[in-house]
Formats: C-alpha cells, structure tokens, sequence
C-alpha cells in the first residue's frame, strides 16, 4: 500500500513538472518519467500492476540465471514504474525517482553548478544514460537521457 501511495505521489508530481514546462527553471530537463520501487515478489508485483491496476508492461530486464532485474510498467503516456527485486542492498519500498533529460552532460554541469553532487554518467542495461543525485534525505534522484536505441527511448516513441 505504501508503496502504492508513494508512486500516485510521485505521478501527480510528475503531472506537475509537465504542466508548469513552459516556466522550466531547469533547462534540459524533460518530466518526471518513473518512479522506482523494490518488491519482494516479482511476479505478484508484476501481475497486481498488470492485472488490477492495468498498468502495460513494456520492458524487462533479466540476469544470467534468467531472473527479472528490472520491469518497466507504462502506466501513462509518458509516465512508468520500474520495480527491481528486493535484496540485501536495495530494501522493499522506493528505491529512486527517474527524471528525464535531454542532455546528461548539460543537466549534469547545471546541478553541479548549483551544488549538487552528480555521479558519473554511465550506461545502463537498456543503453540509457544516467547519473544520479542524492537528496537530503537520502533518496536517489536518477537523471536519465533516452537515446533513440534504449529500450526506453523505444518505448516512448511508441516501438516496443
């Protein structure tokens, strides 16, 4: 159920950032577009996002053994949830909120600027590009650039 409340939360968050896009004070960033959520059951999770909430399932990742490391949910246009298996490192509940970006490099030197501390950019599973920021609170705010070749940048352009 928290978890539940912590993704709506995250949506209209989401819907707000999209609606005030014309006053953007952060060039370069896009929408919010998922939010991140660790499950202790993949395929109960999975099925529940699915089957009650009707939420699409667009994309997944597995490990060598042939176990979900990461499943992508649309649940609107432009708007998903990523759940990732719970384990000794990445507790049940939300593991990060995914920003969208245009340029990682520039959104990088933006947040720098301002005093954040970005990771290194890297290269995903799904060949997307990411770095993170951590906010007071410890949760991870992952900016996230789409190339037209991610499984993500696929997706939304309507090719999956």
């Amino acid at each position: 159920m928290r978890g539940i409340l912590i993704f709506v939360l995250g949506a209209l968050a989401g819907q707000l950032i999209e609606m005030n896009r014309g006053e953007n004070a952060n060039p370069g960033v896009i929408m919010l577009n998922h939010v991140g959520v660790a499950v202790e059951d993949m395929e109960e999770s999975v099925a529940f996002y699915t089957e009650t909430m009707g939420f699409e399932r667009t994309f997944g990742l597995e490990n060598e053994a042939g176990k979900a490391t990461l499943v992508q949910l649309k649940v609107g246009e432009n708007t998903f949830l990523e759940l990732n298996p719970a384990n000794e490192y990445l507790r049940p509940g939300l593991t990060h909120l995914g920003i969208q970006v245009e340029d990682i490099e520039s959104v990088r030197a933006m947040y720098a600027g301002r005093g954040a501390s970005p990771t290194e950019t890297r290269t995903s599973g799904s060949s997307a590009l990411f770095s993170y920021i951590v906010d007071p609170q410890g949760i991870p705010i992952e900016l996230s650039e789409y190339p037209p070749e991610s499984a993500q940048g696929r997706v939304l352009a309507g090719d999956y």
